[in-house]
């Protein structure tokens, strides 16, 4: 086999293979004998159908095996003696002329770029650090107790109030007439809870039990209901009932009730604390990897490989419509969707698996079974069962490279960050759990 390597531009290359056409007859007639002794017709005996007959009726498809097969063997080999690392898949055709004897083909493909690395010295990353005071737990005790409220009917001469549960008759009206979901009975809502929109819940705050009004509602431009959306409606509603919370005491029946074995407000405090701290630990670690993740992407110099990128979009775009279809929306695998779309966050994805990638080669940052098993402890750590968490990780190769593949971006965050100037940022709880 001779082989001849052209660069194209930038990351493309061509390949000229050549095989002796002998080669790829023989293998062909080889598999056409394994194909005749099993193959059943009807007329013949098993093993006794005529090569002729064989031939016409598997031939071409027979052939065109054996072309990829040997085909593919001869690029990967000369591939492998050229050094050349691969990306994506070749695209291989047959050359119109031929030396005597031989069959030429022609394979165009993309190899990994070079990457280059800056001085990660010279790289600024801000890392964030937050903590979890006594207002976070105090906001969580009272989301917790909310769950678990009960009602009491209000008097008849009560109006309603933020926190009541009010179950009500509503019929809207657009330009007279009534549209699809404008009308419902017995309908319930907590009153402050954002449920309905605002001039909804601002209409029957303060309405008492058997009391009416009409009121106008300007949906929004953006509203989910397209029919309505941006349009203005009357309503009549109708107040059935009034219900006012009562929210339980902080109290040993709430700590037990909520799986403290103690059964003590100070260990439901404690054991709040412990929760709230593993998640701010987590979105931390989310933040400053991001940061860090940046700034490494930053400080790369390198191409970018077509065929992978437009690999890595057609990922994305496939993952849209399998999200459209969970929602149910129509011939969702149909859905027009532009690459352009995707395009920006399939070019950040490959550039920053490219040098992560480089960066783990050039300084050793591989995952290590210990790292593994560590981080796999730590995910069941928050489980009743911690023993049967481990074994569902541990038993499954894919779950496995996940968790491996976490772990070399926890190494590569930790490298940047040891090596960057960092910009210590201290922010609130809320600010970070999203609640500012």
């Amino acid at each position: 086999m001779t082989v001849t390597v052209e660069t194209l531009e930038k990351l493309e290359r061509k390949i000229t293979l050549t095989l002796p056409a002998d080669v790829i007859q023989n293998e062909v007639t080889k598999r056409l004998k394994d194909v005749a002794r099993k193959v059943k017709m009807d007329g013949f005996r098993p093993g006794k159908v005529p090569m002729s007959v064989v031939a016409q009726q598997y031939g071409y498809s027979v052939h065109y095996e054996v072309m990829n097969d040997k085909v593919g063997e001869a690029f990967a080999t000369a591939a492998n003696e050229a050094k050349l690392r691969v990306a994506g898949q070749p695209k291989i055709t047959e050359k119109e002329e031929s030396p005597e004897g031989q069959l030429a083909f022609d394979a165009v493909f993309e190899v990994y770029p070079e990457v280059k690395i800056e001085d990660l010295s010279t790289a600024e990353v801000e890392k964030i650090s937050a903590e979890v005071d006594d207002a976070a737990i105090d906001r969580t005790l009272d989301i917790l107790r909310k769950q678990r409220r009960t009602f009491a009917q209000r008097a008849q001469d009560q109006a309603a109030a933020d926190g009541d549960r009010v179950t009500i008759d509503f019929a809207g009206k657009i330009d007279g007439e009534a549209f699809e979901g404008g009308k419902a009975e017995g309908f319930q809502f907590i009153v402050g809870d954002g449920q309905m929109l605002k001039e909804f819940e601002d209409a029957v705050r303060g309405m008492k039990s058997g009391e009416s009004k009409t009121f106008p509602l300007a949906f929004p431009a953006d509203y989910h209901g397209k029919d309505v959306a941006g349009k203005t409606a009357d309503f009549l509603v109708t107040v059935n009932k009034i219900e006012a919370a009562h929210l339980p005491d902080v109290d040993e029946a709430l700590a037990k009730s909520l799986g403290i074995a103690e059964g003590t407000v100070e260990g439901l405090r404690a054991d709040i604390k412990k929760n709230l701290e593993r998640e701010v630990k987590h979105r931390l670690q989310a933040r400053n990897k991001q940061a860090a993740m940046d700034a490494l992407a930053a400080k790369a110099e390198l191409d970018l490989p077509k065929s992978v990128v437009q690999a890595e979009l057609d990922r994305l775009v496939e993952g849209a419509r399998a999200d459209l279809k969970q929602r149910g929306v129509k011939d969702a695998d149909k859905a027009p969707i532009p690459d352009d779309l995707f395009r920006p966050q399939a070019e950040r994805r490959v550039r920053l698996g490219l040098v992560v990638a480089e960066l783990v080669r050039a300084n050793e940052l591989h995952a290590t079974s210990e790292q593994i098993k560590a981080h796999i402890d730590e995910l069941a750590a928050s489980y009743e069962k911690p023993a049967d968490v481990v074994r569902w990780y541990t038993s499954d190769n894919r779950r496995m490279a996940e968790v491996e593949a976490i772990v070399i971006e926890n190494n590569v965050t930790e490298f940047v960050l040891s090596k960057a100037k960092i910009n210590q940022k201290s922010i609130s709880f809320e600010e970070l759990m999203g609640q500012a």
